[in-house]
C-alpha cells in the first residue's frame, strides 16, 4: 500500500522569504545597487519658490482704540494734566494696543482727573464705556484704568519720573499730546 506524503501547513508571518546576500553581484535583470556614503544626503537640485506676497509690516491697526486712546488723552487735559504721551504697543504688548501717560501735581489733581476720565467715558454718547479694573483711586499717586485695548497711567510727577514707563517703552512710537 501506498503511503501518502504529509505536506506541513506553515503559518505565514506576513515577511517575505529572506534573500541571499550575494557579494558584489546584482540579481539577474536589476541594476547594481549604489555603494551608500556615511554621513551624506544625496543633492538635490533646489527648487526656485516664486517671492513670497508682501506681508504687512506690524500689527494692524486699530481706529477704535486708537480713538479712545486719544479722547482719554482729551479728558486728561481737560483737567490740566501735564505731559500727556499716548503710546503705540501693539505687537509689543498682548494686553493692550495704547498706553496713556500723564502727570498731575497733586494726588488730589490725579484722582481728579482718573475720576473725569471715568465719568466721561461711561455717558451713553461715549458709548458707556466702563473700565475692566482700576488702581490706586484712594491714594491718587499712580492711577491705572484699564479699559482693555488701553490702559492709562496717571502719575504724581515724581512718581512718574521713578518709574519710567516711556523708558519701558522706548521701543513704542510715541504722540505728545498738548
Amino acid at each position: 500500500m501506498a503511503t501518502k506524503k504529509k505536506t506541513s501547513t506553515k503559518k505565514s508571518t506576513g515577511r517575505a522569504p529572506a534573500r541571499k546576500k550575494t557579494a558584489g553581484k546584482a540579481p539577474a535583470g536589476k541594476a547594481p545597487a549604489r555603494k551608500k556614503t556615511a554621513g551624506r544626503a544625496p543633492a538635490r537640485k533646489k527648487a526656485k519658490l516664486p517671492p513670497a506676497p508682501q506681508q504687512q509690516v506690524g500689527p494692524a491697526e486699530n481706529p477704535r482704540a486708537k480713538a479712545m486712546a486719544q479722547r482719554i488723552a482729551q479728558l486728561l487735559l481737560d483737567k490740566k494734566a501735564q505731559d500727556v504721551v499716548i503710546l503705540d504697543v501693539r505687537g509689543m504688548t498682548s494686553y493692550a494696543d495704547y498706553f496713556v501717560i500723564a502727570s498731575g501735581e497733586s494726588d488730589r489733581q490725579v484722582s481728579a482727573m482718573a475720576e473725569n476720565v471715568q465719568v466721561q467715558l461711561k455717558t451713553p454718547e461715549e458709548g458707556g464705556l466702563r473700565p475692566i479694573g482700576t488702581e490706586g483711586l484712594e491714594t491718587g499717586q499712580w492711577v491705572l484704568l484699564d479699559y482693555g485695548e488701553v490702559v492709562a497711567h496717571l502719575f504724581l510727577t515724581d512718581l512718574r519720573a521713578h518709574y519710567d514707563l516711556e523708558g519701558l517703552w522706548a521701543d513704542a512710537a510715541r504722540e505728545k499730546v498738548a
